[in-house]
């Protein structure tokens, strides 16, 4: 089993609320984290029919014959259990007594938002992190990162990345958004869903996909939020701050695990991974995303964003943190030259809240600069 970052982050917060609720993607690890953490808890998979049937046709049995402390895996299946939880919680005083996992944070936070207010604390797992993977003694290179990604699954059991992903959409995604947005036109959401995998590390052009897909761009719009909240997607926001220049106000698109969008780009082998047009913005996915399950593991809204002005000047990625702007460029090159380190340098100018930044790169030297320092990718940390 590799150990993951969330584990301290989720027995604080189990020692403080009576109920604690780990969010993220299918295959992220959530049941094996809870399982690890509250060994003494009982332990029901909701997606198992029986199990799910009696929750929703006698709780009072269900709850009889599985009493906290439990583990109550995939939630969202059966909503309804919540209000129960709420009565139970009121009439015990322990911490920790329910311990919640969920794959759809979009009907999810509106039912615990309504039961469980002030009695839950809610944690998110994204897949592995790089100090993860080193901890398990797994060490990538740039494309096999991009082609093998990062769910635990496909590292600790040597799973072909190519099968593994092909089998996560058609099981997962289509089936679980089937469920949320009763989607007609499979055809129309598979070309989208391709779309999206072509535009990682892009600009979210809601008219342009409609164009391209024959979708109306407020289907669109819905099935996107669906995908961010079910954690497929994430959509990084642009930075605000009026630092004299007219802002671009999209987010950019990410994939939740890279291995998805490679996935769906139909890239089967490292080699055709290096060759790829789409290389650059893979490598940012990956990058992103890294920043983003730091920041989820400690505990933390990651307060990450992008800035881009309308003269195309931009900064891949921007750390807000403590009233300090850290910006971040990203670059797939295995090879340094000085020359990436110009949009740091640029925005450090820009902005009195800049502060020395970072270029993350694809090589394995570590070299500090001028107010930055070139990161490895392997070893950025934020």
């Amino acid at each position: 089993m590799i150990e993951r970052n969330l584990s301290k982050e989720l027995l604080l917060l189990a020692n403080e609320y009576p109920v604690v609720t780990i969010l993220g993607p299918r295959q992220s690890g959530k049941t094996t984290l809870a399982r690890s953490c509250f060994p003494t808890h009982r332990y029901v998979n909701l997606e198992e029919p029986e199990s799910r049937n009696l929750a929703r046709t006698d709780p009072k049995a269900f709850f009889s014959l599985n009493p906290p402390p439990v583990v109550l895996d995939e939630v969202q299946r059966v909503p309804e259990l919540l209000s129960w939880i709420q009565v139970m919680v009121d009439e015990r005083s322990d911490k920790g007594a329910f311990v919640l996992t969920g794959s759809s944070q979009l009907a999810l936070r509106a039912s615990i938002a309504q039961s469980l207010a002030g009695r839950n604390a809610s944690a998110t797992l994204l897949p592995l992190t790089f100090s993860e993977m080193a901890s398990a003694g797994i060490h990538p290179d740039r494309d096999t990162c991009i082609l093998h990604g990062f769910f635990p699954r496909v590292h600790a059991e040597r799973q072909d990345p190519v099968r593994a992903y092909r089998n996560y959409i058609q099981d997962y995604i289509e089936r679980d958004v089937r469920q949320l947005l009763n989607v007609r036109n499979m055809i129309a959401f598979e070309r989208f869903l391709g779309l999206l995998a072509g535009r990682v590390g892009q600009l979210v052009n809601l008219q342009s996909l409609a164009a391209d897909t024959g979708v109306s761009s407020t289907t669109l719009a819905e099935w996107l939020s669906v995908l961010e909240a079910s954690f497929v997607i994430y959509r990084l926001k642009p930075f605000f701050e009026n630092v004299g220049k007219r802002l671009v106000k999209s987010p950019k698109l990410y994939f939740s695990d890279v291995g998805l969008a490679a996935s769906l780009l139909g890239l089967r082998t490292r080699a055709t991974v290096a060759r790829d047009p789409l290389l650059g913005g893979l490598f940012e996915n990956v990058v992103v995303m890294e920043a983003v399950k730091q920041c989820l593991n400690r505990g933390e809204d990651p307060p990450l964003y992008f800035y881009r002005d309308q003269n195309g000047r931009e900064i891949d990625l921007i750390l807000d943190r403590d009233r300090a702007l850290v910006p971040i460029e990203i670059k797939a090159s295995m090879t340094w030259t000085p020359e990436y380190s110009r949009a740091v340098r640029w925005f450090r100018a820009l902005s009195p809240r800049a502060v020395p930044g970072m270029v993350v790169y694809a090589g394995d030297r570590r070299i500090d600069g001028d107010g930055y320092s070139a990161v490895p990718f392997g070893e950025f940390t934020i």
